[in-house]
């Protein structure tokens, strides 16, 4: 049984950013990182399943800006290397989550210089940087507002709005940092943002292209791919109808509740099999017992 264990918590761990090693989550002692502890990003962020299933959502929401789009085409090696992205971003958001001070630091500082060289002119004749202020509060709302949507369907659907609310507040301090400006910081504040930027979302060849490449990205094994692609089925079902539907990947009524009856399913293995993920690596910096 340990070694079946193992073997599945070997899989799961390639695919995140320990896998590009750098990082030392267990030193030094005591060091609580950005948030610590007690913080919302370390609630929501600590499961893998849901951070894996709003990860994928996050991915596909975020190419509905042209802009944002630009900056991954014309900059980013994604089609060769998929896998290799998802561990950067991985990453980055483990590590600005539950690394000590340094780490989180050195990550911030890392993405700030990557986004200093990520310019260019878009097909509708608009220029676009990285380090657009407006650009990376998207990309930020994007992604937290889907990890949340995550941990709400497959960990903790009761969680409480106030506790919802932390949450927004306190992970605006990473897209803060990077120089993100005007972050919302409360649910209304993301749901009036988002109805707000909905008009200049488009889904464009490009959009569908990288969709296709994303969806097409090989699993960790042979016996793995039934369970990327539920999680890839999951992370569509997670986003707003609204955004199904402009990216035309609306699933049928039927399909929704086996997608999340499986995910369901699947969860409750990788949280028995990974016991030495980020967030296990920080507890035990922080003195805490495994759990």
């Amino acid at each position: 049984m340990e070694a079946l264990r193992q073997r599945i918590e070997a899989r799961v761990l390639s695919l995140s950013g320990l896998a590009l090693g750098q990082i030392d989550y267990e030193n030094p002692k005591g060091d609580p990182g950005l948030f610590g502890p007690d913080s919302m990003p370390w609630e929501v962020h600590r499961d893998f399943t849901s951070m894996l299933v709003g990860g994928i959502a996050s991915l596909l929401l975020q190419m509905l800006h042209p802009l944002a789009l630009s900056g991954v085409w014309d900059h980013s090696n994604f089609r060769q290397d998929m896998l290799g992205r998802l561990r950067r971003t991985g990453q980055f958001v483990a590590g600005t989550s539950f690394a000590p001070t340094a780490s989180v630091d050195w990550l911030i500082e890392k993405v700030r210089t990557i986004h200093l060289q990520v310019t260019g002119t878009a097909p509708d004749g608009r220029t676009y940087a990285a380090s657009d202020p407006d650009l990376l509060t998207w990309v930020h709302v994007a992604e937290v507002s889907c990890f949340l949507a995550g941990y709400l369907r497959y960990l903790n659907p009761q969680l409480p709005a106030a506790e919802q609310d932390r949450y927004y507040a306190e992970i605006a301090l990473v897209a803060e940092r990077l120089g993100a400006r005007n972050v919302p910081k409360s649910r209304q504040a993301v749901a009036d943002y988002l109805a707000a930027i909905r008009p200049q979302l488009v889904c464009d060849e490009r959009t569908r292209e990288i969709c296709q490449v994303l969806f097409n990205a090989p699993a960790p094994s042979r016996s793995s791919v039934p369970v990327s692609r539920l999680l890839m089925r999951a992370g569509i079902d997670l986003l707003p109808d609204w955004t199904q539907q402009q990216l035309g990947l609306q699933l049928p009524a039927w399909q929704r509740p086996l997608i999340r009856a499986g995910v369901h399913c699947l969860a409750p293995i990788l949280r028995w099999a990974v016991r030495s993920g980020a967030i296990h690596r920080s507890r035990k910096r922080m003195g805490f017992p495994p759990r």
